[in-house]
C-alpha cells in the first residue's frame, strides 16, 4: 500500500482510541501487568470488548502505535506493509517496542511478521475474533512464544460496575436477562444483538467457509441459542433441518465455536472415546444473547442462570464437563490439574424438583468420591447433610461475587 495512505488510516484511527465515557476496566487488564517481549493474543466474540482492553492496555504503556485491519481502507494490506507501518509509528509517536493489531487474522501471512518482530525483542499485543485460525498459526509460527487470553463480555462483577449497582437478587436477575455485550448494554436497543449474529454470520462464517443454505444454517444457530444447556447431537439436527450430512453440522458447529458464539460441553467420562460418541450440552457466549434468540416467547429462568454460570467457570479457566448416569448433575469442573467440583444449577429447589436434583449431584459426587457439592439457585441459601454429604446452597449472585 502507498505509505501515505497508510499513514492517514493510522492518524485517523487514533480518534478510535478516546476512552469511552462510559468504558470500564475489564478485569483481565487488572491481571495482565508488565508485556515483556512477546506475543499477546486476545481472543473472544466479535463486540465482546477486545478492542476496549487493548486500548486500556495501550493507555497503560503509554504507546500510540495502533492499527486495526477491520478499516475497510486497509483492504488492500499486504505482508510488506507491516515494515512500512512500523516506520511510520516511529516517524509520528517516537521509539516504542509495543504495537497492538486489531483483527490481524485478516492479514495473509501475519505470523510471520509477529515471529520477525519477536526477533527484534518487539512486544505484539493482538487481537482476533477466531480461534482456530489464530491457533493454527500460533501453533506452527510462535511456538513458545505468545501468551493467550480469553475475551468474554462483562462478567456480573464487570456489570455491577457498569451500572453502578450491588451484589442483589435484583442486580442479578438483571445481569442474567440482560447479558453482558457492552455495546448492547451501552445503547439497550435488541437490535444490536441481531446485527451482532448477523455480522458474525456472514463475515466470519458464510464467507469465509463458502456456505450456501443461509437460511438452513441460520435456524440451526437460533435452535442452538434456544435451547442452551440441552444435549444436542449431530445426526438429530442433520434430521430436523434436512442438512444432507451429519458431518455438514459438525463442521458448521464448529465453526460457531470458532467464532465463539457457543461452546459444547462434553459428558463426563475417563475414556475419551466414550465422551466423544456421546452427546453434547450447547451453552452461548452470553445468556442475554440467548435470552433474545429464544424462539419460545417465553423465558426459562432455569437454563438462562445455567448458562451463566456456565460462563463463570470457563471465564474462570477450568476444565467443564457435564454428568449423566441414573440421574443428571449439570457440571463437574476443575482447574488444571486440581481435583474435581461438582455443581447442580436450579432456579428453586422445590417439592417437585428437590429430590431429582440432589440425587443427581450425589450420583456425580459418589463417582468422584466427593464429600461436598454445591447446587447454586437464583436466590435460595441453605447447608444440610444428605447420605453423609455436605451440600450447600448459594445463590448465584453470591458465588460468582
Amino acid at each position: 500500500m502507498i505509505k501515505n495512505i497508510l499513514k492517514t488510516i493510522i492518524l485517523s484511527q487514533q480518534e478510535w482510541l478516546i476512552p469511552d465515557e462510559r468504558e470500564i476496566t475489564r478485569e483481565q487488564f487488572k491481571s495482565m501487568g508488565a508485556l515483556p517481549p512477546f506475543a499477546y493474543i486476545l481472543t473472544g466474540v466479535r463486540r465482546s470488548g477486545k478492542s476496549t482492553l487493548m486500548m486500556q492496555l495501550m493507555r497503560e504503556q503509554t504507546s500510540h502505535n495502533y492499527f486495526n485491519f477491520e478499516d475497510s481502507r486497509a483492504a488492500g494490506f499486504e505482508l510488506a506493509d507491516f515494515r512500512t507501518v512500523e516506520e511510520l509509528f516511529s516517524e509520528l509517536f517516537g521509539s516504542s517496542q509495543m504495537i497492538f493489531f486489531d483483527e490481524i487474522q485478516n492479514i495473509t501471512g501475519w505470523e510471520k511478521y509477529v515471529r520477525d518482530a519477536l526477533d527484534r525483542k518487539k512486544t505484539i499485543v493482538i487481537t482476533g475474533s477466531n480461534a482456530k485460525l489464530l491457533s493454527k498459526e500460533l501453533g506452527t509460527k510462535l511456538t513458545g512464544r505468545h501468551l493467550d487470553f480469553e475475551v468474554f463480555p462483562f462478567s456480573y462483577t464487570e456489570f455491577l460496575v457498569f451500572f453502578d449497582l450491588t451484589p442483589s437478587a435484583d442486580s442479578f436477575n438483571k445481569f442474567i436477562n440482560e447479558g453482558g455485550f457492552p455495546g448492547y448494554l451501552n445503547i439497550g436497543k435488541k437490535e444490536v444483538l441481531s446485527t451482532l449474529v448477523s455480522d458474525i454470520l456472514v463475515r466470519d462464517i458464510f464467507t469465509r467457509y463458502n456456505l450456501r443454505n443461509h437460511d438452513v444454517y441460520s435456524r440451526i444457530l437460533q435452535f442452538l441459542l434456544s435451547n442452551t444447556g440441552k444435549e444436542i447431537s449431530f445426526n438429530n439436527l442433520k434430521n430436523t433441518f434436512e442438512i444432507g450430512s451429519a458431518s455438514s453440522v459438525m463442521d458448521f458447529l464448529n465453526y460457531l465455536m470458532d467464532a465463539y458464539l457457543l461452546f459444547l460441553v462434553p459428558r463426563y467420562d475417563t475414556s475419551l472415546k466414550v465422551q466423544a460418541r456421546n452427546p453434547r450440552k450447547v451453552y452461548a457466549i452470553d445468556q442475554g444473547l440467548a435470552s433474545f434468540s429464544s424462539v419460545s416467547g417465553s423465558h426459562d429462568y432455569g437454563r438462562l442462570l445455567e448458562n451463566t454460570i456456565y460462563l463463570h467457570l470457563r471465564r474462570s479457566g477450568n476444565e467443564i464437563w457435564y454428568f449423566k448416569g441414573k440421574k443428571e448433575c449439570d457440571f463437574i469442573y476443575r482447574k488444571k490439574t486440581n481435583k474435581y467440583s461438582a455443581l447442580q444449577v436450579s432456579w428453586q429447589l422445590n417439592q417437585q424438583n428437590e429430590k431429582w436434583e440432589i440425587e443427581g449431584l450425589i450420583e456425580a459426587m459418589d463417582m468422584l468420591n466427593l464429600e461436598e457439592g454445591t447446587i447454586i439457585t437464583f436466590d435460595q441459601e441453605d447447608k444440610f447433610i444428605k447420605d453423609g454429604k455436605s451440600i450447600q446452597l448459594i445463590p448465584g449472585w453470591k458465588w460468582m461475587g
